[in-house]
Parts: structure tokens; C-alpha cells; sequence
């Protein structure tokens, strides 16, 4: 019988709802929240009884944990990098701790769970370490994602790669916020844009984004960069991206604005489609939605800033 992963994440119980919204960015699905923190009141409220087993009366009120479950065929170090990266961008203290499946063998074996898979209507992205593709006319994206979040596999990055896809212009220039492995300023360049400039505050995402920039030939074009995109990124770009989670899109949106050029388009992704009418009305302040896409459980927006 195939073993599914477990992922433990511990952290204290006052940052459980971010924490938890964050984890929903791995899988929609298989989420198990353990918090006790308010265990009197929730049980006298749900069953309406005051007597409690002792060895839930003894927990830590102080600690939750958020249990994520991953199908056989899901690769667990994808999904450990990119949620130890947004909680300490979070600056959310957090421990994870991988259940019935050895460190050794997600280190080693993750990479038998990514296959060449086309992406819209002109991409093919190619693990590094996959030779048996066949291209059919498409321009093939190498990607070797390492720790960094970001293979083209999940639902979030096709959905922004498809959005690239319709609304890059040959020539453009292209920003992307939180760029992980780097695969959607690489792909940009390879359907045509100038440059890009893929800005992350993980230092193993930016190294990551820089050795794929020189597999797939284009080093000369892209530009990596280590920080926070309002202190370290200068000029306005055509298109700027965000494959991130609802919270820090809603945050990052106003000084987005400032890194736009006059007629330039922001596509949005990594929303989960129960906070995507949250997101839009926040968003809505500063730019116009001119499309969406929701697609197994996730939300993608494209928009222009709202002219005054």
C-alpha cells in the first residue's frame, strides 16, 4: 500500500489562521487543524457539556499544529520549502516535522514526481532531469526547482504561465514578486519578453532562479534578486506577477502600483478560491480586474491600475 506524507507544522496558537491559510496553497484538500487554545468554550458550545477527557485538558493551549496530508505522487520537499519561506516571511515561528516518510528519501527521490507537462498553448516545462519529452513545436522551459517552490506542476503557476501567455507582448518587460524558482520570469522570456527581474526574500530561491536562468540560455536577460521588491527592485515593467498567497497580495498591491508602467498588466495568482472575492474587492481599490480564472479550487486575476 502507497504511503501517504505527512506534514507537522508547529507553531503558537495566536498565528493558526494565517498559518493555516497558507498551508491551504499546498492542497485545498487533507488539511487537520489541532488547537486547543479555546477547548472549554468550543466544546460547551458544540456539545453543550462541561466534562473533558484529561489528556486533551493537558494540552498546550499555547501551541497549534496544522497537519497537511500528500498523496504518494506529491513531492513533500516542494511543498516543505515553500511553506517554511512564507512563514518566515511571516516572521511566524514554526517548526515542521515530515510523518512517515524518512528525510533521506523525500531529499533523494522527490524528483521521480515531475514529469514534462505543456502549459498553454506554446510552453513545455521539461525537469531538468527528464529526457524522454517529446516538444511538438513548443518552446521547452528547463526547470530544476531544488528547494524552491515553483515546478509548473501545481494549479497556480499554469494558471499564471496561461495569463503570461495571452497578455505578454513581444519586447515586454517583466517583474515577478516572489519568485521562487524562478520558472514564470524565465517562461516570459522565452515567449518573447526583453528582460525580467525576479525579486525573492529566500536566498535559495534567488540561487535556484539564477541557475535556471543559465540552463535555459537566459542569464543575459533575467536578473535575480535577494529582498524586499519595494527596497531592491528600480524601474516599471509591462507586466508584473505575483504567484504568492491571498494575504500577501492584498498587502504587496498598493506598492505594486509604483512598478507599473502607463497600460501595464498585474496578474495575481496562488489564491484559494474561498478568499477570492476577498482579494478582488481589496485588490479592486487600486486596479480594474480585467479577467479571471478560477480553476480546481484556485483563482488567478489579471488587472491594469485604476487611472485617477
Amino acid at each position: 500500500m502507497e504511503l501517504w506524507t505527512e506534514i507537522k507544522i508547529a507553531v503558537n496558537a495566536h498565528d493558526i489562521e494565517k498559518v493555516s491559510d497558507i498551508a491551504n496553497v499546498v492542497v485545498p484538500y487533507g488539511i487537520y487543524i489541532e488547537d486547543y487554545a479555546k477547548l472549554e468554550q468550543e466544546v460547551e458550545q458544540i456539545a453543550h457539556i462541561d466534562l473533558i477527557d484529561e489528556d486533551l485538558l493537558n494540552k498546550d493551549r499555547n501551541k497549534a499544529f496544522v497537519h497537511i496530508y500528500l498523496e504518494p505522487d506529491v513531492s513533500p520537499s516542494e511543498a516543505v520549502a515553500f511553506l517554511s519561506e512564507r512563514y518566515t516571511a511571516e516572521n511566524i515561528e514554526h517548526s515542521i516535522e515530515l510523518l512517515d516518510c524518512a528525510e533521506e528519501d523525500w531529499r533523494n527521490n522527490w524528483k521521480q514526481y515531475f514529469h514534462p507537462i505543456p502549459v498553454g498553448k506554446k510552453l513545455l516545462i521539461r525537469p531538468s532531469w527528464r529526457n524522454d519529452y517529446d516538444a511538438d513545436g513548443r518552446q521547452v522551459l528547463n526547470i530544476d526547482p531544488g528547494l524552491a517552490f515553483g515546478t509548473g506542476s501545481h494549479e497556480t503557476t499554469r494558471l499564471c504561465l496561461e495569463m503570461c501567455e495571452k497578455y505578454l507582448k513581444k519586447g515586454d518587460s517583466v517583474l515577478d514578486v516572489g519568485c521562487g524558482s524562478g520558472i514564470l520570469g524565465i517562461a516570459t522570456l522565452l515567449l518573447g519578453a526583453e528582460k525580467a527581474v525576479g525579486v525573492d526574500i529566500d536566498e535559495t530561491a534567488v540561487r535556484t532562479a539564477k541557475e535556471n536562468a543559465e540552463i535555459n540560455s537566459v542569464s543575459d536577460k533575467f536578473t535575480a534578486i535577494c529582498g524586499s521588491f519595494t527596497e531592491k527592485v528600480e524601474g516599471k515593467y509591462d507586466i508584473v506577477l505575483a504567484n504568492i498567497v491571498a494575504d500577501a497580495i492584498m498587502f504587496l498591491s498598493e506598492g505594486i502600483k509604483d512598478f507599473m508602467k502607463d497600460g501595464a498588466v498585474y496578474i495575481m495568482s496562488g489564491i484559494i478560491d474561498t478568499r477570492a472575492e476577498e482579494v478582488k474587492k481589496s485588490v479592486s481599490k487600486h486596479f480594474d480586474i480585467i479577467e479571471e480564472h478560477l480553476e480546481n479550487g484556485w483563482a488567478c486575476f489579471a488587472a491594469k491600475a485604476l487611472q485617477r
